[in-house]
């Protein structure tokens, strides 16, 4: 016997939660339902906890619009419910004068985003961060950290304080789209059968294949998904840096920088692997790699002060040497399917992203 429910929202990471939230306050029914034990188990929860000022994306893009929104609420968002972030501030430097020209282009590309940054000359970063070597950088005054876990704690105490309902152990097996919705196999431990009026896929590195099973659904409107693979390691001693510190951006990531947690631990990371596994093991042998880039820009590090940390995945729509692919939010008339939503490839800045994608989805489903 079916159950017939308004919303469903599949997947409990930072960007579920909010969704969820976002309907929940809406007046709209939701369930949120999680494959795994607990919320923010991947993603959300294996990332530099980054508040990203809206610096590097393509001009309109969504990554851009949502993640400069994003932050904003973001910020508001903590200040209203004790959820500590702070505005550490970030630089973006040159290593050496063939460098200058590309930090230049950022700095007009970051303004044309309504992301103003200050140039700093090297004298000028030698005042605010005497251990980088540069030529040049750019300081991000609206760049900060945030407690992950605290944040989605505080989303889902919202959504549920406005009638939402978390089912964890939940996973999706299958779908139908019908015309009155969607139509849900749930696992767990007693499986159910739901038909919802509104889904929205949210399930991260999960959301190609939870949308594969969904009979009906035009495998055409699946883009494909790579995992890319981010190292973090730890740095032993005191921090060296009283800022973010991030080298020019590569294609694939934003190069391996330096950032702490609010505790003060610094680390670095993360680096980038293309895999095919979902495996979160460090290799310590990795860190070789680490004190050749980490060197360039701070000479002193000492040997044997690295140590493995974390890694997390990202959903990357792109492919190892394809440019770098935008946030890809489906409503229904983009799956085809009455009340399915799919949000593909929600890497960084997803997190600083958040609360902004939620109201783009729920805006847009009104």
């Amino acid at each position: 016997m079916a159950e017939t429910v308004d919303c469903v929202v599949i997947g409990a990471g930072v960007v579920g939660l909010a969704v969820a939230r976002a309907l929940a306050m809406a007046d709209r029914d939701v369930i949120i339902l999680e494959a795994a034990d607990a919320i923010g188990t991947q993603t959300s929860s294996r990332n530099s906890e980054v508040i990203h000022a809206g610096i590097y994306y393509p001009k309109n893009s969504l990554k851009a619009r949502l993640c400069v929104q994003g932050r904003e609420l973001l910020y508001a968002f903590c200040d209203s419910h004790g959820v500590i972030a702070k505005k550490i501030t970030k630089l973006v430097f040159a290593a050496n004068e063939s460098e200058v020209t590309d930090l230049k282009a950022l700095q007009h590309h970051s303004g044309s985003n309504g992301v103003p940054l200050t140039w700093l000359s090297a004298s000028d970063v030698k005042d605010l961060e005497p251990q980088l070597k540069c030529d040049a950088a750019l300081l991000s005054p609206e760049t900060g950290i945030v407690d992950s876990h605290s944040f989605m704690l505080a989303l889902q105490g919202d959504a549920e304080a406005n009638g939402s309902v978390l089912a964890l152990n939940s996973p999706v097996i299958s779908g139908q789209a019908r015309d009155d919705g969607v139509e849900l196999q749930v696992g767990g431990s007693e499986s159910i059968t739901l038909v919802a009026k509104t889904v929205i896929n949210c399930a991260g590195l999960s959301t190609q294949a939870v949308s594969a099973t969904i009979k009906n659904l035009s495998p055409t409107t699946i883009p494909p998904l790579h995992y890319a693979k981010g190292s973090y390691f730890y740095l032993s001693g005191k921090a060296p840096f009283s800022r973010l510190i991030y080298p020019l951006p590569g294609a694939a990531s934003l190069g391996l920088h330096y950032t702490l947690d609010l505790s003060g631990q610094g680390r670095f990371g993360p680096d980038i692997e293309w895999t095919d596994s979902l495996s979160y093991e460090v290799d310590p042998t990795r860190a070789g790699a680490f004190y050749d880039a980490v060197r360039a820009y701070w000479p002193d590090l000492p040997d044997g002060a690295l140590r493995p940390g974390y890694a997390g995945i990202r959903p990357k729509l792109q492919a190892k040497g394809e440019p770098a692919q935008d946030f890809v939010i489906q409503l229904p008339q983009e799956t085809g399917c009455s009340g399915y939503c799919a949000l593909y490839g929600i890497e960084s800045p997803g997190l600083t992203s958040s609360l902004a994608i939620a109201d783009y989805v729920v805006e847009r489903l009104d």
